[in-house]
């Protein structure tokens, strides 16, 4: 009953607005092109007289005291975030929330979107990017997959004014779900007052509220009333300067300064707040190009992937290496191989760190030989393709350390104490289980780069991360193998499980250059899926 007349709102509006208002507006800018040239000196000056209204961000005194006290508002796009352009972040949620085949729609839609004015292309991106769609999904994007893209495009000289004021209010007429979680969460903003979006149920419509589009000068002066803020951001366009005028201070984050000016880029070491756990399959910002690129990569990236998989699963080592580098996969190989000890009936325990489910296939691939993987969570479809041998755990310890050191009499054994996986230069606290059941252990640092796709997921499907991986155009990881944990380091020498995982984890992280947490599985699903991790198979929640 809601979504028919949901489409007949659509129709009327599309014929009014898309065909007939925005055919008017496609004249005009075909009109105005023409006299471009004739007008291109007045139009450049008039804009710099606009933009002298105001002085540069970099010009704001960050350094006065006064300012911790202070209330700040600005926009998010164009002001702290570099790049002026949202459709990226659309698309991220197109693609996260809706799929291929809304993606797909949302690029197709910039065939058109150019002849449209600021409202009208608003309007159509959110259309498409948002109709049916779970406001729980939208949430856990905007909460999970947008921040990573939001803190790399982050503009420094607006945030150093950002961060020493105490109060933050932020406008924009995006909406708000889009950026309130990010924004709380990473950048610390008292509230968040964007574009409301329709819903029936717990399902968005794809239209506005009643308000409509939010219109940031008039929002302004209805959440302050008669008081001025006492510092405005706000971009070089003319829109802005209206909401910025509003204030006791007001300056402009210039549109070049943002793009091309070094200082302006946001070092990871100086992110508002560390970003440790991230979402989602995109490794890349996708713009209209890169969206492009991918659509064009994707039939032959599905045929490659299935290529290197058998190629894993059919081939001996060494061929399987030497075609898996003929097919783009880069696998580097650093340290010795451990030697067995022939006194102990047990075999060698691999700790490795934990970047995707295939670390223990190219562990096993680098060292050319047979080895046992235990896991506490894998797919049938990942059991059944998986070219080495697979045990689950029961997260029951007593069970588990029962299950390993069977299989470590039996062999090798691949473990990696993590727990799960994680993108970022970080080592989650690893489980001391594995420090107890063996004395000859061998450390592994893993690492793997991927350009197009993540090969790891905490809310998707789980028996695709694998596929995702090989589908990238040049995967590639690097196994570097330590020497054996000294005796005196291990339990057989005085020291307890939790010292001992405690020094591994330091020991790779200072091979890897990452940075040790006390983060562990639990933490990450909660943060990004919303559970503790358990994972229910032909499920979704």
């Amino acid at each position: 009953m809601v979504f028919p007349v949901v489409f007949l709102k659509l129709a009327d509006w599309v014929l009014y607005q898309l065909l007939a208002n925005s055919c008017y507006r496609a004249a005009r800018k075909v009109r105005n092109y023409g006299f471009f040239l004739r007008n291109q000196i007045p139009r450049s000056s008039s804009q710099q007289q606009a933009a002298s209204l105001f002085p540069s961000a970099s010009h704001c005194d960050v350094g006065n005291n006064i300012r911790s006290s202070q209330t700040l508002v600005c926009d998010i796009h164009g002001v702290l975030l570099r790049a002026k352009t949202f459709f990226p972040y659309f698309m991220l949620l197109a693609f996260e929330a809706g799929g291929i085949l809304r993606a797909f729609l949302l690029l197709l839609s910039c065939s058109f979107l150019w002849v449209l004015d600021y409202e009208l292309k608003l309007r159509v991106m959110i259309f498409i990017s948002f109709c049916g769609l779970r406001m729980k999904d939208i949430e856990s994007v905007g909460r999970a997959v947008l921040p990573k893209f939001y803190l790399e495009n982050l503009n420094l000289q607006a945030y150093e004014v950002w961060s020493k004021t105490s109060s933050r209010v932020v406008f924009t007429s995006i909406p708000r779900v889009m950026v309130e979680g990010f924004l709380k969460e990473y950048m610390a903003v008292d509230d968040v007052v964007g574009t409301e979006l329709h819903t029936v149920g717990n399902r968005f419509t794809g239209l506005l509220s009643s308000s409509g589009l939010l219109v940031k000068h008039k929002a302004l002066k209805a959440y302050f009333g008669d008081k001025k803020p006492d510092v405005g951001l706000g971009s070089s366009s003319l829109h802005d300067h209206h909401f910025i005028s509003l204030c006791k201070e007001a300056y402009v984050v210039h549109k070049e300064d943002g793009r091309n000016n070094q200082s302006c880029l946001m070092p990871r070491d100086k992110y508002p707040k560390p970003l440790i756990f991230h979402d989602g399959r995109l490794a890349f910002l996708p713009t209209p190009f890169a969206t492009l690129c991918m659509f064009l990569w994707l039939p032959f990236g599905i045929v490659l992937a299935i290529f290197r998989i058998l190629v894993g699963i059919c081939l001996p080592y060494r061929l399987a290496i030497f075609w898996g580098s003929l097919s783009g996969v880069q696998l580097t190989f650093q340290g010795c191989f451990p030697s067995s000890n022939s006194e102990q009936k047990k075999g060698v325990l691999y700790v490795c760190t934990h970047r995707t489910l295939l670390d223990p296939v190219f562990l096993s691939t680098a060292l050319c030989k047979p080895l046992t993987a235990v896991t506490y969570s894998l797919s049938k479809m990942s059991e059944i393709i998986a070219p080495i041998k697979t045990v689950r755990l029961t997260r029951d310890r007593k069970q588990d350390g029962e299950t390993m050191k069977k299989l470590l009499s039996e062999g090798d054994l691949v473990v990696c104490p993590e727990g799960t996986t994680c993108r970022e230069p970080y080592l989650l606290r690893f489980s001391s289980l594995f420090a107890e059941l063996a004395d000859e252990i061998v450390p592994v640092a893993m690492s793997a780069h991927v350009s197009m796709f993540y090969g790891t997921t905490a809310s998707g499907l789980k028996w695709l991360d694998p596929i995702f991986f090989l589908m990238n155009p040049r995967p590639s990881y690097h196994v570097q193998i330590l020497g054996k944990v000294p005796p005196e380091f291990t339990c057989a020498g005085g020291r307890s499980s939790f010292e001992v995982a405690n020094y591994i984890q330091r020991k790779l992280a200072d091979a890897l250059g990452f940075e040790c947490t006390t983060f562990t599985r639990r933490d990450k699903y909660l943060m990004l899926a919303g559970n503790e991790g358990i994972v229910r198979e032909n499920k979704r929640n």
